[in-house]
């Protein structure tokens, strides 16, 4: 159909101020447009197929945009809850078989994309999706998703029978939206392409892929069928902005809504200063741990590794960060955060928190042969957090005797290094989804660097907590399996091949009109997470 000339131009004007509206990285800043506009530390975005998120940026991204089977409550994980399944999934046996059913939610659509109308989910594309999780080169946790068959019974009911019997606290994670456990539309990747979809992702979520500007924002607009009901924003911008500066005087101007904070001393209470500001931290934190080479000279001598622990005080390791947003760890596994950790006061009580103790540091030094110490060459990340850590382990660890040589460099570099040859010592922060990626990945000898059959991160080199790894892992009840991993701890801390030592939380400034929607203790896609719910006030 033609348009008329006059009709044409006003079209044609409304269409370039909406475009230049919607490009414009601050587009109705300061404003009540209902769009929220979220200030990362990031100079870009990672990936936008959900299976490949790993950086903040990526993460955030992929909350909003797709949904998983079950998902963890917002601002309340580790909690699980029905998402695009119905109701929680459950078990049988059969012939030595576990098989779990899943029956799907009925009328969740899909986003619309370039020729590519909404359309119902149905079980046909959760295949698609956990097939493609299980496949390495289209996801980056494909091993979680390896050795699992999937039966469709109808359009909304998916049998999966693992190839061996897992328990539910490391079943359900697998189906949650983090990692592979989003779901995808395969109309989409199969109509579009790929290539298509990594640059226009189509998920299910309360909001939707609009556009992107590489280094400066991602748009995102509310999905109007949204399940759980339409989204009270009208839609969400990421700005990637790198400088803590430059995001705070955004914040001051009101320019952005939220903003990804800092960890320096003395910065919450300063921002808090400003009018109409809050500040918010939450887990899950990233885990500060100390592995020491159980196989290195001189540390190979467990009198050696106790003496390192007894000469190293937590509380110096947090007095580099601020109170608000780190806390003391005394297991591998966080257990304020995680199933399988092992609280202070039962450490205490097996004599296994390694309080600082620097006259009997001396003398495990004395007995071992070293009681005028020796000097260590390590590595350590350019990254704020893991120069100070290294800083206070020098300091505390000159006290018996041990000069310890830094040699700080780009935080990629350190994480070759480290792997590349082995060190006596690596401190290392990471957060793991269970105790089993824990255990497995730092503690079992198939993830010994270099020498492992799949080298991980196992930098203390260990190999004496197999077994209970395994047998953990292939344990149906809750308890027994959780019992297993506080087991397998006590022989790593018994042994000392590991000091944990603190977390660190999650840290962001945000306008006082801007209401997440729900509760703020800990989030694993590693941001407040933006919902349906989420709005600003007036």
């Amino acid at each position: 159909m033609e348009i008329p000339a006059s009709r044409s131009m006003r079209v044609w004007f409304t269409l370039v101020l909406i475009v230049f509206i919607s490009h414009s990285p601050m587009a109705g800043a300061g404003n009540h447009d209902n769009i929220l506009r979220f200030g990362l530390h990031v100079s870009a975005m990672g990936h936008l197929d959900p299976h490949f998120a790993a950086g903040s940026q990526d993460r955030a991204f992929a909350d909003m945009v797709f949904n998983g089977l079950l998902r963890y409550v917002p601002g309340n994980a580790p909690k699980i809850e029905p998402d695009l399944a119905a109701n929680m999934p459950q078990f049988r046996m059969e012939h030595g078989e576990q098989i779990w059913t899943i029956t799907l939610r009925k009328g969740v659509m899909f986003h619309s994309g370039p020729g590519m109308p909404s359309y119902e989910l149905t079980i046909d594309d959760v295949i698609f999706s956990l097939n493609k999780s299980a496949d390495k080169k289209f996801c980056a946790y494909s091993g979680d998703y390896a050795g699992l068959t999937l039966k469709k019974l109808d359009q909304y009911t998916l049998e999966i029978l693992p190839e061996k019997p897992i328990s539910s606290i490391l079943f359900f994670p697998k189906l949650t939206n983090y990692g592979g456990g989003f779901i995808v539309s395969k109309k989409a990747i199969e109509t579009m392409g790929y290539d298509t979809f990594k640059k226009h992702p189509i998920g299910t979520g309360p909001f939707k892929f609009s556009s992107h500007e590489p280094d400066r924002f991602i748009s995102l607009a509310a999905h109007k069928t949204y399940f759980r009901g339409e989204p009270e924003l009208a839609g969400v911008e990421i700005h990637f902005m790198p400088d803590l500066d430059t995001r705070e005087k955004a914040l001051r101007q009101k320019q952005m809504d939220v903003i990804m904070g800092s960890g320096r001393k003395g910065w919450i209470q300063s921002i808090e200063t400003l009018p109409e500001v809050s500040v918010d931290t939450h887990g899950a934190g990233e885990v500060g741990t100390i592995h020491l080479n159980t196989r290195m000279k001189p540390l190979d001598d467990i009198r050696i590794r106790k003496a390192i622990a007894y000469a190293l005080g937590r509380q110096d390791f947090l007095a580099t960060i601020s109170p608000r947003i780190s806390g003391p760890v005394f297991s591998p596994v966080p257990d304020r955060f995680l199933p399988g950790g092992i609280p202070e006061q039962d450490a205490a009580q097996l004599n296994l928190t390694y309080a600082k103790n620097l006259i009997k540091a001396r003398q495990l030094m004395s007995e071992a042969g070293y009681q005028d110490g020796f000097s260590l060459d390590l590595v350590s990340s350019e990254k704020r957090v893991y120069r100070r850590s290294y800083e206070a382990l020098k300091d505390q660890l000159a006290q018996i005797g041990i000069r310890c040589n830094i040699e700080v460099v780009p935080h990629s570099a350190m994480h070759k290094a480290i792997r590349n040859a082995p060190k006596a010592i690596v401190i290392y922060y990471a957060w793991r989804p269970n105790a089993d990626a824990y255990l497995t990945r730092f503690f079992h000898s198939d993830s010994i660097v270099l020498s492992g059959r799949r080298p991980d991160t196992n930098f203390s080199h260990y190999s004496k907590i197999d077994r209970l790894i395994e047998a953990a892992r292939q344990e149906t009840d809750p308890n027994t399996q959780i019992n297993l991993w506080v087991q397998a701890q006590i022989r790593i801390l018994n042994d000392m091949a590991a000091l944990p030592v603190m977390f660190g939380r999650n840290c962001y400034a945000r306008s006082s009109r801007v209401d997440y929607g729900h509760s703020l203790v800990s989030t694993m896609a590693l941001y407040p997470q933006f919902t349906e719910k989420t709005h600003l006030n007036r």
